[in-house]
């Protein structure tokens, strides 16, 4: 009886765990794949690939099973690079230092001011601070949409695809959308 209880329970556990529906960011996989496709030519990372396919077989199963569970449930990834600084071009030519924070951004410009962007996940919303000012940015709707808010004040409610974001360029340069091409 012990042993169908047991058993019924490491069912129970490793269904709940992979039918959670939660694709996750597979962290631990990535960063083994970015720092194999960071070692030097394509031969080489070839041969490095082929030397550790079993732990990407390793990571694989443990992103599956726990860290993408653990980030579905959580909504945090449980291997995110707190306080990781990458340096960022600026469309205006400038770099810009990136830093991952715990609840979201900091960004640090080329004139030695800084920008946070942080997310407050009790309203799942981003907001931007600077100068002293905080400016809630936009917000996710329950029904899937989001809630933009625009440089005028007003709110615009879009879909979180391309159509979406055609309609907030539009809404926040007053109807005019302009492309650059390289």
């Amino acid at each position: 009886m012990r042993k169908v209880t047991i058993k019924a329970a490491v069912y129970i556990l490793a269904g709940t765990l992979t039918m959670s529906s939660c694709i996750g960011s597979f962290g631990l996989f990535n960063k083994l794949l970015s720092w194999n496709k960071g070692i030097g030519n394509k031969f080489l990372n070839e041969l490095v690939f082929i030397v550790i396919s079993p732990a990407y077989a390793v990571c694989g199963v443990a992103d599956l099973l726990v860290l993408n569970t653990v980030e579905f449930w959580s909504g945090r990834s449980p291997i995110a690079r707190v306080g990781h600084v990458e340096n960022v071009w600026g469309q205006d030519g400038r770099l810009y230092a990136v830093k991952t924070m715990k609840d979201g951004y900091e960004v640090t410009k080329p004139d030695g001011d800084k920008v946070y962007f942080v997310h407050n996940a009790d309203d799942d919303s981003w907001m931007m601070k600077a100068d002293g000012k905080e400016t809630e940015l936009f917000r996710f709707n329950e029904d899937g949409t989001i809630q933009a808010y625009l440089p005028d004040g007003g709110t615009i409610n879009v879909t979180q695809d391309e159509v979406g974001l055609y309609d907030l360029r539009m809404a926040a340069n007053g109807g005019v959308y302009f492309a650059a091409t390289n």
